[in-house]
């Protein structure tokens, strides 16, 4: 988060009226301090853009938050970046992330109201999980029609494993995700990750895994750095009700840790 000169105010965090008993688990960790708020991590982020090819691309990308991935998108020399965010309060600090190298504007992610065929690529993080099975393809198909034919689409999630959980277990895990992070969360398996693209318009290129750590102690480290690290600690140690709602994500997220991790996957536009 960054001031926009000497003397302005911090730009508000999304959500800011609402308690941290009933903030979604991404705002409130992001109001600790916690810039990095993938579930693999900066490392998986890099390797997804990598893979995508964002430099010298005309590049889209969904519900940019607090705007870390944008400014890792311009920072890769894009031919145009554009933002489309839902909260007016995430759009200005994204806006501030990425600063004159891009646009970042409010809309739906389902409906950005850019032009068909306009982009090369399309990035969304941590957010198809965050939707139900109906809104998930509607964002697709989006991403899809702004696409040029040829076109990418990164996507990093989280995901289950094994592909063959049970579908009881599946229930089990996304009705402890939903009361522990405040968000209906609905991760797929890889295989229905990878079904989801191809019966929506596109050819699964690759896929790869990183374990899902976002709350344990080298994570932290490797994601936010040694004082960013102990910025969040020191931040979670002042607020009661911020640090009984983050310890019991850590415990949901191990809970089950043998069934999540983070799965990047780029598909091509057919």
């Amino acid at each position: 988060m960054t001031d926009h000169g000497q003397g302005a105010e911090p730009a508000r965090m999304p959500l800011a009226d609402r308690d941290a008993t009933h903030l979604p688990g991404h705002w409130l960790l992001a109001r600790l301090g916690k810039k990095v708020l993938r579930p693999g991590g900066r490392e998986l982020t890099e390797r997804m853009l990598a893979d995508a090819g964002v430099s010298g691309a005309d590049v889209v990308e969904l519900a940019p938050g607090l705007g870390r991935t944008a400014r890792e998108i311009v920072a890769r020399g894009p031919r145009s970046y554009l933002g489309v965010e839902a909260d007016d309060d995430a759009v200005r600090l994204a806006q501030s992330a990425v600063g004159a190298a891009g646009t970042v504007v409010r809309g739906e992610t389902s409906a950005t109201g850019r032009s068909a065929a306009t982009a090369d690529v399309v990035v969304g993080e941590a957010m198809l999980t965050m939707q139900t099975d109906r809104h998930k393809r509607e964002i697709v198909e989006e991403a899809r029609r702004v696409l040029r034919p040829g076109g990418r689409y990164a996507i990093h999630e989280l995901a289950l494993t094994p592909d063959d959980l049970a579908d009881d277990t599946k229930d089990e895990i996304r009705t402890a995700l939903a009361r522990s992070i405040k968000v209906n969360a609905r991760p797929l398996t890889a295989d229905e990750w990878r079904s989801l693209l191809d019966d929506n318009g596109f050819r699964v290129e690759t896929v790869s895994f990183a374990p899902m750590a976002l709350l344990r102690p080298r994570r932290l480290i490797a994601d936010e750095g040694v004082r960013g690290t102990l910025r969040f600690v020191r931040n979670l140690l002042r607020d009661a009700d911020a640090r009984t709602r983050v310890l019991a994500m850590r415990r949901t997220f191990t809970t089950y840790r043998d069934h999540l991790t983070a799965i990047e996957v780029i598909a091509r536009k057919a």
